[in-house]
């Protein structure tokens, strides 16, 4: 680089381990901004409990769930006398047989003694038949269109039918990071090559994958459904806010189609077999202050037009080669960005679609729960410090089968129903001190409704259902909507995830250094630390369809030797140490696996089994660790392999494509390249 903005040189203060410059490409430094949210709203309000559970809803799920891709696909709780998926005593530790990775800083993955490991595919590797051999020091825009992407982070893995062992690998490509791309990089003069090149790294890729008898291996083939989604990728806007004023630009005057989609984070996989992405950090692709008074105000919401847009804070001065990122020209273009978006990946050539209905804020994911009677229930969370938690509740039923008439009634279920914010109390107000300590023999636990916001008909059509605003507005000013709901402020809700097993909702929460600060939300119980650099995972006991919840913390992460922590009661001397919880996935036993990002215990981010039920409860094991500089993403644990993205390797400070932070994973004095690597037991199942 040849220029280093002010905030490469802002220290952490121990919040998370991230780098600067990792905060930098990747979220904007968020974390360094004036938080977004400066509404009044008091956590806490009053509750009316009840919930119930209900069966396994069967249907076209079936096919997707043999896969096990590791998000929560169509999926209901059991009751207490039945237990799905044939699965005895889910969640009780089956499948977490495995010797614990110690925490270590290596330049490599780190498995358990008795797995192998491989590298799936990686950055620059091909997924279009035409694409040319991945070559580092002479990257071309078309290239990279073909090719997989950068910093990759969701994955999902979906079984071909009719073909023994093979996939569907889908992958999320988050952010580019051009000092770690471009050797010689000048970062207050890019390129237009560099420019394009970023445009086709971002996205998504759709890839087929087959395995081989022996072992877990994965190899990517050339398959037919195999395809490049780009930041020029055309898309369609559904439900209220498509065709608004606030979604017209001079290049769209219908406002109803986008060109491509960007900082795609987690996702998840829906029971009609299409995958859904979060558009998370889109804020920090644009530059400019936008003109008029209102629209500022709304910007500032998502982290527009802060003084720094644009001259170091916003890096990669896109603005200077399309004016669609610069907001002072066109002021809409950045509502068009901050969605759900959904992807067939059995169509190559289908038009993916952002979904308004779902709300417009930092999506982390969104993943499925289907209740009894196959409503389908959507939980969200909006990735930045006191921001809240949002589910969307269909009004349509989910269509059984793999007919095409099922897919076609199925792909517009996200478009119709209810979209609510939730709020929250906690059961012990008097005993949270801001320590961490912990309340109660039960733990730090609660209850919460649902605040229903936006309801959109079978037209898509919306009906506001907060004072003030119309549907346009809720959709695409989401966050404005949960602040005069009076929402609950939360520390970073990243994913969610729903176990198909006892349909529990668990919400992983990375940290918050601005808990409790002067002027800020306070603790309480469902964010019981100031300060909070570990984060904590919350589980959630929901009426989906319904608006009330229980809730309890599972664990309050970080050192298990020190006090401020809580592993649901278990042992604390017998857990590895966790920081900054991030990603979720659920085996086929039940347990819960959580990947890491930020890992603020001074090692590098890793993969974690948790047990969830039974007399082990509680109990958290370190499976492997990712290369420095790395951030562990998109689990997916079956019987037979783990895959993990391994996102931005040697991302340090310091380190640039000039002097690379890693080798990983090709070795040497090879440039670092993300990837997706899959590990698999020697002999048997995944910790059995």
């Amino acid at each position: 680089m040849s220029i280093k903005p002010l905030a490469l040189f802002v220290k952490h203060d121990g919040a998370s381990a991230r780098s600067s410059v990792t905060c930098q490409y990747k979220c904007g430094n968020a974390c360094f901004h004036e938080v977004p949210n400066t509404s009044k709203n008091e956590y806490f309000g009053d509750i009316v409990a009840g919930i119930s559970r209900r069966r396994l809803f069967q249907g076209s799920a079936a096919v997707v769930l043999a896969a096990g891709a590791g998000s929560a696909l169509a999926a209901c709780g059991s009751d207490d006398t039945e237990k799905a998926a044939a699965v005895q005593n889910p969640g009780t530790g089956v499948g977490t047989g495995f010797d614990p990775v110690a925490p270590n800083k290596e330049d490599a993955v780190v498995i358990p003694k008795g797995y192998e490991q491989s590298v799936v595919i990686r950055w620059g590797d091909p997924v279009l038949p035409d694409a040319p051999k991945f070559d580092f020091a002479n990257q071309t825009a078309a290239a990279q269109a073909k090719q997989f992407g950068f910093n990759n982070d969701y994955s999902a893995l979906l079984p071909i039918a009719g073909k023994d062992n093979s996939f569907l690998l889908i992958a999320n490509h988050e952010y580019t990071t051009e000092p770690a791309m471009f050797a010689g990089y000048k970062a207050d003069a890019p390129t237009r090559e560099q420019f394009e090149i970023a445009l086709a790294a971002h996205g998504l890729s759709v890839v087929e994958v087959k395995g081989e008898q022996g072992s877990g291996k994965l190899t990517p083939v050339l398959g037919q459904y195999n395809r490049r989604i780009t930041g020029t990728t055309e898309f369609t806007v559904t439900g209220p806010a498509a065709g608004s004023d606030f979604l017209k630009t001079s290049a769209d005057p219908t406002g109803a189609k986008v060109l491509g989609t960007f900082n795609n984070c987690s996702g998840g996989v829906t029971p009609w077999g299409t995958v859904l992405s979060g558009e998370e950090n889109f804020n920090q692709y644009f530059a400019g202050v936008i003109a008029d008074e209102t629209g500022q105000a709304r910007g500032k919401r998502y982290g527009l037009g802060h003084p720094g847009a644009g001259q170091g804070e916003m890096p990669r001065k896109w603005e200077t080669f399309d004016k669609r990122f610069d907001t002072a020209q066109e002021p809409n273009e950045a509502n068009r960005f901050g969605y759900i978006i959904e992807v067939d990946p059995w169509d190559p050539a289908g038009t993916p679609v952002k979904h308004s209905a779902m709300g417009r804020f930092k999506h982390e994911a969104a993943n499925i729960f289907v209740t009894a009677d196959g409503t389908v229930v959507a939980y969200s969370g909006d990735d930045e410090r006191f921001e809240y938690m949002y589910k969307f509740v269909s009004s349509k039923k989910i269509q059984p089968g793999d007919t095409a008439a099922a897919r076609k009634a199925n792909m517009t279920i996200l478009d119709e129903g209810t979209l609510y914010v939730a709020k929250l109390t906690g059961d012990h107000p008097d005993q949270i001190d801001g320590t961490g300590k912990v309340p109660s023999a039960q733990g730090f636990t609660g209850k919460g409704q649902w605040i229903p916001i936006l309801e959109t008909g079978a037209d898509g059509k919306g009906r506001s259902l907060v004072d003030g605003m119309t549907a346009a507005e809720v959709a695409v000013f989401t966050r404005l909507a949960g602040d005069k709901a009076g929402a609950t402020k939360m520390d970073r809700p990243e994913d969610f995830e729903a176990s198909p097993f006892t349909g529990k909702v668990y919400v992983a929460l990375t940290n918050n250094k601005n808990r409790g600060d002067e002027g800020k939300a306070v603790v309480d119980e469902a964010n019981p630390r100031k300060q909070n650099k570990n984060g904590q995972v919350l589980e959630l006991v929901d009426d989906h369809k319904g608006t009330s919840f229980t809730w309890s913390l599972l664990l309050v992460c970080g050192d298990p030797k020190e006090a401020d922590t809580y592993f649901a009661g278990f042992d604390k001397t017998k857990v590895s140490p966790i920081s900054c919880p991030d990603n979720l996935a659920f085996d086929p036993h039940g347990n819960l696996w959580i990947s890491t990002d930020g890992n603020a215990l001074k090692s590098n981010d890793g993969l974690f089994s948790v047990v969830l039920e039974g007399a082990n409860r509680g109990e958290t094991k370190q499976f492997l660790t990712v290369p420095i500089g790395a951030e562990t993403c998109g689990p997916i644990v079956t019987k037979d392999r783990v895959l993990v993205s391994v996102q931005h390797p040697g991302e340090l400070d310091g380190a640039s494509a000039d002097k690379p932070g890693s080798h990983w994973p090709d070795g040497g004095t090879s440039q670092p390249r993300p990837s997706v690597v899959v590990v698999w037991k020697t002999n048997g199942e995944i910790g059995v």
